[in-house]
């Protein structure tokens, strides 16, 4: 691809928002080392829109149960492997308030899909919400409407909701039972009674390719995603995948980028995924448009127990040591830790 059209299709990306399919196509399927004026500018956007802050969001694991069989998760009810556990509500509680007196602006509740009560759940949002400051993002998978409804009554901030493949056909083949149309019909439930979303995919998923990828950035555009993510494909043992490739850096990357320019206003992270396949990882995704990183405060005796691919990166550090680490990379970089809890930028 030449460097000119390159030039072009970025520019075009950078001032307009908006490419055509074949287009982001083309640039998806270039060789990274072509692209630096596509990583450069989209740092240029990030800074632009975003400034040099960079939102800290900390992820308490709360349960690793799930009903559900995905083929690519180490989470899956399938395996029998893994040592479940889920936390008490005066654990998860306690542990936002941690998160709080570390710094942190916003707390994430993350899950399997379990049958933890939503009703407990509504308890656990208001009194994190009556103690401390945090805004609360949840990620507990699909569940239904009442519940949605009754968390956004309680005072959940966030929902984050990956719909990880815009196809359709592959969404279904690796998440049996499920429907894709629910999926994406819940995203936009959950935005139509106040949630800020939150989705992303999985880069380089078995089966996955550029055109698939490109339909997934045009349907984040159609979604008005308030944050976007993408991490690379790991596969896990216990999985029916385990033998596949492990994604790359270098199409995380071109994702990321063009996430930056066609959803300017979203907050992008750099995953905790692409820091397990490059030591660098998280550096590099903040130096091409992202603006969030989402270190984990999970007590480390459960850390290694959620298990969504293995080799995780800071599994066995402890919440302070972990955000004195991001806090030492974020000033590396010359950006800022922010001190505010980073909410939408719509």
């Amino acid at each position: 691809m030449n460097q000119f059209r390159i030039k072009r299709l970025v520019d075009q990306a950078f001032e307009q928002a908006e490419l055509a399919k074949e287009d982001i196509k083309a640039l998806l399927t270039a060789d990274i080392a072509e692209l630096d004026y596509l990583l450069q500018q989209a740092d240029q956007k990030r800074k632009e829109v975003c400034g040099d802050e960079v939102h800290l969001r900390a992820i308490i694991e709360f349960s690793s149960y799930c009903k559900q069989n995905c083929h690519y998760c180490g989470l899956r009810k399938e395996n029998h492997k893994l040592e479940r556990y889920q936390l008490k509500k005066d654990e998860i509680i306690e542990t936002a308030g941690m998160a709080s007196e570390l710094g942190y602006q916003t707390v994430v509740l993350q899950s399997g899909e379990d049958e933890y009560p939503a009703a407990e759940i509504a308890e656990i949002i208001k009194e994190i919400k009556n103690t401390t400051d945090l805004a609360i993002t949840l990620s507990l998978g699909e569940r239904d409407f009442a519940a949605y409804k009754l968390w956004r009554e309680a005072g959940a901030d966030r929902y984050l909701l990956k719909h990880e493949t815009a196809d359709q056909a592959l969404y279904e083949k690796y998440h049996p039972g499920m429907s894709f149309e629910n999926r994406i019909e819940s995203l936009n439930y959950l935005k139509t009674i106040g949630y800020q979303i939150g989705s992303g995919v999985i880069i380089d998923l078995p089966g996955q390719t550029p055109e698939i990828l490109a339909e997934d950035l045009l349907l984040s555009q159609d979604l008005k995603l308030d944050m976007i993510g993408s991490g690379p494909f790991i596969p896990h043992e216990q999985t029916p995948l385990a033998e596949s490739k492990t994604g790359t850096v270098e199409m995380t990357l071109k994702f990321t980028a063009l996430s930056r320019l066609l959803l300017p206003l979203a907050h992008i992270p750099a995953t905790t995924a692409l820091g397990t396949i490059d030591a660098e990882g998280r550096q590099k995704a903040l130096l091409a448009g992202a603006n969030v990183v989402m270190p984990n405060v999970t007590d480390s005796k459960y850390r290694e127990k959620y298990q969504i691919y293995p080799e995780k990166i800071c599994v066995n550090e402890e919440a302070g040591d972990c955000r004195q680490c991001i806090g030492g990379i974020i000033a590396s970089l010359g950006r800022e830790v922010s001190q505010t809890k980073g909410h939408s930028l719509r």
